[in-house]
């Protein structure tokens, strides 16, 4: 065992007498393919050398595991959280039958007193590992946020498309029997002063559809058994399609006897389904048209938040990437939360990454919308100071325990249940992406409000 120990540059420096020593303290065990060597979230009061076998490296996020590495033969297993007596962040499970040498927190503290080599040699390893676990998590973190994102614009592009391809349907059906009726129209021997009627009607059936008239569920529907009945006494077909069109367009009874009075029994019928049909065609055309509008504007705001074919660096309005964000996540606070912009309008450009800053903006945004349930309200507000532009997030939900407050920036650490965060968030949008703009970010909390303060310089030249 000696022999194989020095092998391992963590035990190289070690004398004969200090690796005895080790091998006396320790103690050696075989564990099954498939036994938890470590689970995650424990204590950690050992760290593991592997003798003999395979091992794998897994994290619990996004509702799965992410496999980290694996560990054969002659690798150290354990050492970051005995040394920081902190509670270990992955599992560790046999993937092969393993032979295990476990050496407990004393005996490891030891180790660090009699070598300064072994101490040098755990730190390198130490760092090794929190950089290469830190980088697949990152990853991790990007891909899990793309498929947040991802869900979110194909709900909200599913129902502007969905209206279009209702709207389009319905509209064939419409144009069918608009054509139909002034078919007939044309074929009846209409008097002057009926023409002149018709043609008036067009005019009100055409800007009735433009504007057409809101109303609550109750108030629409009075208006529509009203109008319903008033067209089953006039013998007008299918009344209980006709009616909501018609109300719709503003129509009310005394409008209807307007035209009671204008066109004979004969005429009277095909000229209210005229109306109807046109007016919802017209309507139809318009519902079409800001269907096709919304989902531009969803499809200019994916655009501007990933910032497609643009340089790395380049001046950015805050408020343009604030909004886009809001668009990108539309879909989690459009039932329950409330915006309120207290933005500075004329705030000048600043330099920076511009889908970096994004992301910051899409971590904060989306931990406030999950700290309030998705009921709430979320304040953003811009001010300038003399070198910085700030930008303020704040939420009303239930605010951030103070023994916690310290540790959010941490990487790894999040509030959120095993495998539903990475802990990796508000780490990357700190350390990865406001210092790297040398700016600040900060964090206030009390219950009921919560308070993310995002400091930029206007230009990166102000480092």
């Amino acid at each position: 065992m000696n022999d194989f120990l020095r092998q391992i540059p963590l035990f190289s420096g070690l004398d004969d007498y200090a690796l005895e020593r080790l091998v006396a303290m320790s103690r050696e065990f075989e564990l099954a393919p498939g036994d938890y060597l470590i689970r995650e979230d424990e204590i950690g009061d050992s760290m593991y050398i592997i003798v003999e076998g395979m091992v794998q490296v897994r994290k619990k996020s996004g509702g799965g595991e992410v496999v980290l590495a694996e560990r054969g033969a002659g690798e150290v297993i354990g050492e970051m959280s005995v040394l920081d007596q902190a509670p270990r962040y992955a599992s560790v499970i046999a993937l092969t039958k393993c032979r295990i040498l476990q050496i407990d927190q004393e005996t490891f503290m030891a180790l660090m007193d009699w070598s300064p080599t072994a101490a040098r040699a755990i730190l390198r390893t130490f760092a090794q590992r929190i950089r290469s676990s830190q980088a697949m998590l990152q990853q991790r973190e990007k891909m899990a946020s793309l498929g947040t994102l991802s869900a979110g614009i194909a709900h909200e592009l599913n129902n502007p498309a969905a209206a279009v391809k209702r709207g389009a349907s319905q509209l064939r059906a419409d144009l069918r029997q608009v054509e139909q009726l002034t078919v007939q129209l044309d074929g009846l021997d209409v008097p002057v002063e009926q023409r002149k009627a018709l043609t008036a009607l067009r005019a009100q059936i055409d800007e009735g559809a433009r504007r057409a008239q809101t109303l609550d569920a109750l108030a629409r529907a009075d208006y529509e058994s009203e109008i319903q009945d008033w067209l089953s006494e006039h013998a007008i077909p299918e009344p209980w399609e006709v009616a909501p069109r018609l109300v719709a367009l503003g129509f009310d009874r005394e409008k209807l006897e307007q035209l009671d009075a204008t066109f004979d029994a004969r005429t009277l019928p095909l000229v209210i389904e005229w109306a109807a049909a046109r007016g919802s065609g017209i309507a139809l055309l318009d519902e079409i048209a800001d269907s096709a509008e919304r989902i531009s504007k969803i499809v200019k705001a994916v655009k501007e938040y990933s910032y497609l074919d643009q340089a790395p660096l380049q001046e950015v309005d805050v408020h343009e990437g604030l909004e886009n964000t809001l668009t990108i996540l539309r879909n989690k606070w459009k039932q329950g939360v409330t915006i309120q912009r207290n933005y500075q309008r004329d705030l000048r450009k600043v330099e920076a990454y511009a889908s970096e800053l994004n992301q910051v903006w899409t971590n904060i945004i989306d931990n406030a919308i999950d700290a309030m349930q998705g009921e709430g309200e979320l304040t953003l507000c811009t001010y300038g100071e003399p070198d910085h532009v700030c930008v303020e997030i704040c939420d009303n939900g239930p605010g951030i325990p103070p023994e916690i407050q310290p540790r959010i920036f941490d990487a790894f650490f999040t509030t959120k249940p095993v495998g539903q965060g990475t802990g990796l968030g508000l780490h990357i949008s700190y350390n990865a992406i406001v210092l790297k703009h040398h700016g600040r970010l900060s964090a206030e909390s009390t219950p009921g409000h919560t308070c993310f303060k995002v400091a930029l310089p206007f230009s990166q030249s102000q480092k």
